[in-house]
């Protein structure tokens, strides 16, 4: 009761009303459908661009093998495809995780690729992002030449990392832990 008054109940939605909001909430799942394929394909592409490139860059240094350029060149190229690969992985996962949320539950993937909630999602894409992040700052590094400025581009990926870190650990203090049964998030 709020203010004395008595709570009534709601009153039962008509017929039209009820296909109206079953069409939308149809057509939403749709929307969510279309951006798991996206997603799903963006991945692919990812992986197919890495296989590719891979073998261009291989094939190009098997002529120049035991040369130092071509070890330097061979290190910055798999350390590339390393960062384009978690990228597709984070869409993957992303894919999946939509599917699971909102069409339904992906059979025969592995168990720490399940998802349970948004939360559940959001922390298997925060430990990607900060890989991806630390990959990404290897790779300017060892094409670095000298002067300041990547300590410039390094502060700003410890930032981003530090933000994402914090956010991590107050979405666990909150008790929204990916690895947590469901009962354990109410209170007693």
């Amino acid at each position: 009761m709020l203010g004395g008054m008595p709570k009534r109940p709601a009153p039962p939605l008509s017929r039209t009303r009820r296909v109206t909001l079953a069409g939308a909430f149809g057509f939403t799942r749709l929307i969510v459908e279309l951006g798991v394929l996206s997603s799903f394909a963006f991945s692919l592409a990812l992986f197919v661009a890495a296989i590719a490139q891979a073998y261009v860059t291989i094939r190009a240094a098997l002529g120049d093998l035991g040369e130092a350029h071509t070890t330097k060149t061979l290190i910055v190229a798999a350390v590339e495809q390393a960062d384009t690969l978690l990228v597709g992985v984070a869409l993957l996962i992303i894919s999946f995780g939509l599917q699971a949320l909102f069409v339904g539950r992906v059979q025969n993937v592995p168990r720490w690729l399940h998802i349970d909630s948004f939360d559940d999602l959001k922390q298997k894409l925060i430990g990607i992002v900060i890989v991806a992040l630390s990959v990404n700052f290897f790779s300017v590094a060892l094409e670095w030449k000298g002067g300041t400025d990547i300590l410039v581009y390094g502060a700003a990926i410890a930032a981003v990392i530090l933000a994402v870190g914090a956010y991590s650990v107050i979405l666990t203090r909150l008790g929204h832990r990916p690895d947590a049964p469901d009962d354990q998030h109410a209170e007693p």
